[in-house]
């Protein structure tokens, strides 16, 4: 029987940058996820027993990317209720190395005891501050070993102030080939009266992640959009979110 692992490798990739390109096919997933959101659908998902609070068309674009890349490191801003972290930490291990940076303003006491209690634990360090104060930055750092590869997941504060911050602070430790995952960029493609309103914060199209994502790419040429991960991010909270350094 002929070996076709090559060629079913490119027909995906097609259909990927295909299905990017089908914006009838986008605004109806929109549509959707606009739906299940009355349902608190991203919080519906756990990881390993933990709350993930993702949609899972991101976990398996974030495990593809993770798994290509090969990272010694991985930082997530944005720890919450630890599922993110946790599963990063997972798809390290089954690979044999590397480590996840938890980075949060406020880990509370009863997330941290999850974390912590968790066999994936070993492999997650938490960082308690601010993600784009220079003394969590430093922490963080100082937790990265020498000649690592570095990617980062960004998903904490969705302003896009603190956003673009975020890109700017945690780009830099990203290194070549890696990702910088700028999480919900979904937003930007919502209007005010589409956004969701059962937050602690509301953000709408202008103040959100995608245009920070958009702006960060337009000053900083070491990154590009990756069209083949971005293109099947149809059921998402993150397309066009997944950014690949091209150079060092």
């Amino acid at each position: 029987m002929k070996d076709d692992r090559k060629e079913f490798a490119e027909f995906q990739i097609q259909k990927s940058l295909e299905l990017g390109a089908d914006t009838d096919v986008f605004e109806s997933s929109k549509k959707l996820i606009i739906d299940l959101n009355e349902h608190a659908y991203a919080y519906q998902w756990s990881w390993f027993g933990v709350p993930i609070i993702q949609l899972p068309a991101d976990i398996m674009a974030t495990q593809e990317v993770i798994w290509a890349f090969k990272p010694d490191v991985i930082i997530e801003t944005g720890v919450a209720r630890g599922g993110s972290v946790l599963f990063m930490a997972t798809i390290l291990q089954a690979m044999g190395n590397g480590i996840v940076i938890g980075v949060d303003i406020d880990i509370r006491a009863h997330n941290r005891e999850t974390i912590e209690a968790h066999p994936m634990s070993g492999r997650i360090r938490l960082v308690e501050g601010s993600s784009v104060a220079e003394e969590t930055l430093d922490a963080v750092r100082a937790l990265i070993p020498e000649g690592a590869r570095v990617m980062a997941v960004l998903d904490s504060d969705h302003s896009y102030t603190h956003v673009l911050e975020e890109c700017r602070a945690y780009g830099d430790l990203v290194t070549k080939d890696g990702y910088l995952i700028v999480a919900d960029t979904l937003v930007g493609h919502l209007s005010a009266e589409e956004a969701p309103k059962d937050r602690s914060k509301h953000w709408s199209r202008g103040d959100e992640p995608l245009s920070a994502a958009r702006d960060y790419l337009a000053e900083n040429p070491a990154f590009e959009t990756d069209p083949v991960i971005n293109g099947k991010l149809v059921m998402s909270s993150s397309p066009g979110g997944y950014l690949r350094r091209v150079t060092d």
